[in-house]
């Protein structure tokens, strides 16, 4: 709640940021890059999350949403993330 956001493509600012969407040219989860512009570039839901069966080639909100979207429903019903009610929700949005 208390981030700054930053709207920018230099290199040297975004090595500043504790999370890069859809600029940077990098997919690295573990460090918080989540940019879907690579040629190689070709995850999906399925890929990323075998219990899901979605195939289609995810953009970068996708890759927020795949890998934070459980914890941030669970937040907002008051509900474990893998409860019931949160997987529904994440399997509908």
């Amino acid at each position: 709640q208390d981030a700054e956001v930053v709207r920018t493509r230099d290199p040297q600012r975004l090595a500043q940021c504790d999370v890069v969407v859809d600029v940077g040219g990098e997919y690295d989860p573990e460090r918080h890059r989540y940019d879907h512009h690579q040629r190689s570039f070709t995850q999906s839901m399925r890929s990323l999350r075998p219990d899901k069966p979605w195939t289609t080639k995810l953009s970068s909100a996708g890759l927020v949403y795949c890998h934070f979207g459980s914890q941030i429903l669970a937040g907002l019903l008051g509900q474990p993330e893998d409860s019931p009610v949160v997987t529904a929700l994440y399997d509908k949005v």
